[in-house]
């Protein structure tokens, strides 16, 4: 009876969609999808080197490799390719050879250096912990990078030896940091982040920065190559101030450490201009509130004359790279749903050089995207489309650009994709305006009726854009029409739009963003109103919960890695510092009250909707407790509720294929079970 079921399924949506079922974007396909990132051009714009990521099959792994392709999309080739992953490209100034980091062979990451002329590789570090934060110095004779040094584990009491041969318990742990766990990283280990140079034909790395603080973040040389800019919060009070740093600088000869900023915020990000006068920056005063933008600061080398870049903007600057004459800087910002490029002279003048980056984010439509600027202007850069991942593109300093790679021709010469259409209307809490976006299914007929996904974003403080999201896609393979939006808060829109969430997360505000939506994709006549769906992660998952605490309007939600009780939510998942400092009005001992109200906990004696709920075994951002939590909730109600656990599965479920997939087609299954109970009734 059960195979007739799915096989009667089948079939009513391959007509509802009209296409063959080979033609269909499928589950089997993600391990299909590549897509470009982290693209370096060459100081001299003749090529471009990019990290191409794969889903292996064999190991359920994302692997990634190096290839590299000329600016005219000519000789298109491997440089470093197989079953390990690669990253972290960096071109050598005189772009004569690359630096990359890989694996050792024996589990440990380690930086290679790569002679481009004749292929000849060396690995020049032996490190104990991975290395990040590559910078060549301006000579090429050496190479800057942080790593994490350990530090001696806290101990109390010292416990009695054990006799020989005894088989005793495993010692305890002593915790005694502010941050003591991380998603996806697990219990973290004591220790503190440095400093490193090591020389560019290998050696023993020398470690520059000292103290018991985290020196992170990009570096930054400065032209003599005697002294090393970069960011850090080196405060006594540091562990607390996790939206607090400045510039500093190190010198190699002696490792003297000279404080350059004294802010408020953050500073971080540095860029040196190539003539040494002035060092850019991000700087993001982050005044306690919840929302905020970031502009680019500048200042002398020594640290002086500070002068802010694009405060008139109201976008976030980010990834500052200085022009090769030090006249202008090269940024990237976002803006309603898209990631672009610019360039701002030292007179706050902005010019727009690129419209769109994206296509890295291939989960979900979130916006992604790198770039990278050679000496005579032409920018490599990451672009997809609404159909397809990240391919490499270029852009000349006339403003004409060419894609230079096509990595999934294969696939999607195969495959009948959604179209993706915007949307913009009235939230029916205050009339503000909201943009988002819908897919159709591939054949779509407007004058047919079908079910609606609404799919919402997590954050909040994210965006959504028209770029490629495989999750969506298969939805839309299925049969359904998929809506979302950049709902209030959500980044992209300026300080005014985000701060329109302060203290509202979850709550009636962006409820009504997201049911006027819905009304509104109604109103345009090819929605069935009786088969409504809702879904998100994270905060899309909180949102979700909330949601069917307030209407009875979907026939089922799946709530991903949602956040159900914000009492206890707080003070069990990482990111407990920033959150109760910038989201809610005080402590929750001291605002119990606010805090339960923004708890779709507090509504869950409304619900009626089918729920599934999903959550990683071990993600510390969303900690599985808050899914168990309203999993008996739920139960003690009578709602019909499933609770899927995804074992060795931190916030990301989609870093590994797999996990992706079953995200997918659970989610999927669930809705359909309780479509066909519509149907049938």
């Amino acid at each position: 009876m059960h195979l007739r079921l799915i096989a009667l399924l089948a079939t009513m949506l391959a007509a509802t969609t009209g296409i063959a079922d080979d033609r269909r974007f499928a589950s089997k396909d993600l391990f299909d999808l590549q897509f470009a990132s982290e693209v370096q051009i060459a100081p001299d714009g003749a090529r471009v080197v990019y990290v191409r990521s794969l889903y292996d099959i064999m190991t359920d792994r994302i692997r990634t490799n190096l290839w590299m392709v000329g600016a005219d999309g000519s000789d298109h080739r491997p440089l470093l390719s197989g079953r390990e992953s690669y990253s972290s490209p960096r071109f050598s100034p005189d772009g004569e050879r690359l630096a990359y980091v890989a694996d050792d062979g024996k589990g440990k990451a380690q930086l290679f250096v790569r002679w481009l002329d004749s292929g000849e590789t060396a690995m020049i570090t032996g490190l104990t912990e991975s290395p990040s934060s590559i910078a060549w110095s301006p000579d090429g004779e050496q190479i800057a990078f942080s790593m994490r040094v350990p530090a001696d584990k806290p101990a109390l009491a010292s416990p009695p030896s054990a006799p020989e041969g005894a088989d005793w318990a495993e010692p305890v742990t002593v915790i005694d940091s502010v941050v003591y766990r991380w998603d996806g990283r697990g219990y973290l280990e004591p220790g503190f982040s440095h400093v490193f140079v090591v020389s560019a034909t290998g050696g023993a790395a020398r470690q520059l920065t000292s103290g018991d603080y985290d020196h992170e973040g990009r570096l930054a040389w400065m032209p003599e190559g005697d002294v090393i800019v970069f960011s850090a919060n080196r405060g006594e009070n540091w562990q607390y101030e996790r939206n607090q740093s400045n510039l500093y600088r190190v010198s190699l000869d002696g490792g003297e450490i000279e404080q350059l900023t004294e802010l408020d915020g953050i500073a971080r990000s540095p860029a040196v201009s190539p003539d040494g006068r002035r060092i850019a920056f991000e700087h993001d005063d982050h005044q306690n509130q919840q929302y905020t933008e970031s502009v680019l600061g500048v200042i002398d080398a020594d640290g002086d004359n500070l002068v802010l870049l694009g405060e008139s903007l109201d976008r976030s600057m980010s990834d500052p790279v200085w022009a090769a004459d030090s006249s202008s800087i090269y940024f990237r910002h976002d803006n309603r749903g898209e990631r672009k490029v610019a360039r701002v002279d030292l007179r706050d003048r902005i010019t727009n050089r690129i419209d769109r980056l994206s296509g890295v984010a291939v989960g979900r439509p979130y916006l992604s995207g790198s770039f990278s600027v050679a000496d005579n202007g032409t920018i490599a850069y990451t672009q997809g489309t609404a159909q397809q991942p990240a391919d490499v593109h270029l852009i000349d300093r006339r403003g004409r650009s060419r894609q230079l790679t096509d990595l999934n021709r294969n696939l999607f010469d195969q495959r009948d994709m959604a179209e993706v259409h915007e949307v913009v209307y009235e939230s029916s809490t205050d009339g503000t305006q909201i943009q988002g976006w819908y897919l159709t299914p591939p054949d779509f007929d407007p004058d047919k009726e079908y079910p609606l996904i609404l799919e919402i974003h997590g954050g909040p403080h994210l965006a959504y854009g028209p770029h490629f999201s495989a999750e969506l896609q298969r939805y839309a393979a299925e049969g359904y029409v998929v809506f979302y939006n950049n709902y209030r808060g959500s980044a992209s829109y300026g300080t005014e739009f985000g701060m329109l969430l302060e203290y509202k997360y979850s709550s009636e505000d962006d409820f009504g963003d997201h049911m006027s939506g819905v009304d509104a994709m109604i109103d345009k006549g090819f929605i069935d109103e009786e088969r409504l769906f809702i879904t998100g992660g994270s905060a899309g998952g909180i949102a979700t919960a909330y949601a069917i605490g307030l209407t009875d309007r979907f026939r089922a939600a799946a709530a991903i890695n949602p956040v159900i009780n914000w009492i206890s939510k707080v003070l069990t998942g990482d990111t407990y510092l920033n959150q109760i400092t910038h989201q809610f009005p005080g402590k929750p001992w001291e605002e119990f009250e606010h805090y339960w109200q923004r708890s779709p906990l507090s509504l869950v004696g409304n619900v009626t909707t089918p729920t599934l709920l999903m959550t990683g075994e071990d993600d510390f951002r969303t900690p599985i407790g808050e899914t168990e939590q309203y999993y008996q909730a739920l139960q003690l109600r009578g709602v019909d509720t499933v609770m899927i656990r995804m074992p060795d599965t931190a916030h990301g479920l989609d870093r590994r294929p797999t996990r992706h997939i079953a995200k997918i087609d659970n989610i999927l299954a669930w809705f359909e079970r309780h479509d066909l109970s519509a149907g049938e009734g």
